[in-house]
């Protein structure tokens, strides 16, 4: 049954979202990444749901659902579905693209959580210079890429950095939906690129 759509004058306001509550993924085991998010990233485990039904469909795929819980009170949580399976990756996205950040207090952290992570056969990236935050990417045991961050910016820096948010991605749109139009005529074949480079000091070192 197609959804009836209301005036959105009639509807309530947004209901403030005020933190992430989780954030799930697929785990191949359920103690190999609880080691590794307990022992060596530091985040306790916290919570466990299991069953053989899935609430929200109502099918059956026996599972134990497990959350480690961040100082914010936020969790990253896990599905092992009990077949030793991680998930696969996505074919059409590079292994860059889809992650999860943590936030760490300062960049002493960073470079703490690096030798740790390295000490544990860990293979980490960086520290990479974002301007605005430095930070250290690496793999879980389950192909999850995750990021550790350390805010250089101030509260008011990010809010003159907001400013401009959305323009910039106005000005992305209408430049792709020409990108788009010139593909159906036959006129394009690269990928749309920015129309600003914030990072070209990475394009100078290649």
């Amino acid at each position: 049954m197609a959804a009836v759509l209301k005036d959105p004058k009639l509807l309530p306001a947004p209901a403030p979202i005020h933190q992430l509550h989780h954030y799930a993924y697929r785990a191949r085991d359920a103690e190999e990444t609880r080691h590794f998010y307990e022992d060596i990233l530091g985040l306790p485990l916290y919570h466990i749901i299991q069953s053989d039904h899935v609430p929200s469909t109502g099918e059956y795929c026996p599972y134990t659902h497990f959350f480690f819980r961040l100082q914010d009170g936020s969790f990253i949580a896990f599905f092992d579905l009990g077949n030793d399976e991680a998930a696969l990756p996505s074919p059409n996205t590079p292994a860059w693209v889809n992650h999860i950040s943590f936030r760490v207090d300062s960049q002493q952290a960073l470079r703490d959580m690096k030798e740790r992570l390295e000490a544990n056969g860990i293979e980490v990236l960086g520290i990479t210079d974002h301007h605005i935050f430095h930070s250290i990417y690496f793999f879980d045991p389950n192909g999850v890429r995750l990021e550790l961050t350390a805010q250089l910016a101030d509260e008011f820096q990010m809010l003159q950095e907001s400013k401009t948010a959305h323009a910039r991605l106005a000005e992305w749109t209408a430049r792709k939906e020409q990108w788009r139009a010139d593909r159906a005529a036959g006129k394009v074949a690269e990928p749309l690129k920015p129309q600003r480079n914030d990072r070209p000091e990475v394009a100078a070192k290649r």
